[in-house]
């Protein structure tokens, strides 16, 4: 097998990259940066696709806020470079992965709840899109020119990503709590943390079980909130005594809108025989010292 994964200077790409590895000792795995492929270079995608099995496709423009006052950059990558890559994996007869987010729903912006965000099901895969923002509208752009190829394509949808690779809430708050000694954290968005080596570890799965073409949810089970996860974090690198003030969306505004409701509904790899992450506590337990460890704060209690 011999699997390609773009945007591998990326928080996701070096955990598909592990888990490939793990997998398939066997296995040809060749990460790419943007200084390898520029997902906009058609030519260059159909040259350095060729002969591979299976296309995982990280690559995306990730600054929300920015994406607000240049989303023709954000489309050009998260579509225009979605579409790009679909057509060159189609015409190497492999087959696609591609990231996508939760912010191709609207998150319930109208205030229709189901009863609040703790009762509230998770967003299912069939149900309405409706982005609020650029990136939102970039990604479900590339989502559509994903399926437009009609090739053999896994779109998989994930959200409130951390990891040991890159930048990510976490690191965040252990930089921001270092400087100011107190924090301020949104508390009425709710989601699930999830690891990336989780979702490598499911990309990888769906590969192997031989997933029907579709979409699919990937992120751990469970809900909560920003600022509580902000306090867990802390609480996991011994600095539970900083003070964490719970705040609304609207005393904290941004250029972009966030979903205040990120809950995913990962059923949908259950019923093609992938074990879904699990609780997202259990998960950020079993992560934190690496991810700890990569912002330079050890986890309490590990070993250094």
């Amino acid at each position: 097998m011999r699997w390609v994964v773009t945007g591998a200077g990326g928080l996701l790409a070096p955990d598909v990259v592990r888990a490939v590895r793990r997998a398939d000792p066997t296995a040809e795995v060749v990460p790419l940066r943007r200084a390898d492929l520029d997902v906009l270079d058609a030519p260059r995608a159909r040259e350095v696709l060729a002969g591979a099995d299976v296309v995982v496709n990280c690559a995306a423009w990730t600054a929300v806020d920015l994406a607000e006052s240049d989303e023709a950059a954000a489309h050009a990558v998260n579509a225009d470079g979605a579409g790009t890559l679909a057509r060159a994996t189609a015409a190497a007869g492999a087959r696609l992965v591609h990231l996508s987010t939760d912010y191709v729903f609207d998150g319930g912006f109208d205030g229709a709840l189901d009863g609040g965000p703790e009762a509230r099901r998770p967003y299912r895969v069939e149900d309405p899109t409706g982005p609020v923002s650029a990136y939102g509208r970039s990604k479900l752009a590339g989502e559509e020119a994903v399926r437009a190829e009609g090739g053999d394509a896994l779109v998989v949808r994930t959200a409130w990503l951390y990891g040991a690779a890159g930048g990510c809430f976490p690191r965040t708050v252990l930089r921001l709590a270092r400087e100011r000694g107190a924090l301020s954290v949104v508390d009425d968005q709710w989601g699930a943390p999830t690891w990336t080596a989780d979702v490598a570890r499911v990309v990888v799965d769906l590969v192997a079980a031989r997933a029907p073409a579709g979409t699919y949810h990937a992120t751990a089970a469970g809900r909560t909130t920003w600022c509580a996860f902000a306090r867990d974090v802390l609480a996991s690198a011994g600095l539970a005594d900083v003070p964490v003030r719970a705040v609304t969306s609207a005393e904290f505004p941004t250029a972009a809108r966030r979903p205040e409701f990120s809950v995913l509904d990962t059923d949908g790899l259950r019923r093609v025989g992938v074990e879904p992450p699990a609780d997202w506590r259990a998960r950020w337990a079993l992560a934190a010292p690496e991810v700890l460890e990569a912002a330079g704060a050890p986890a309490a209690g590990a070993l250094r």
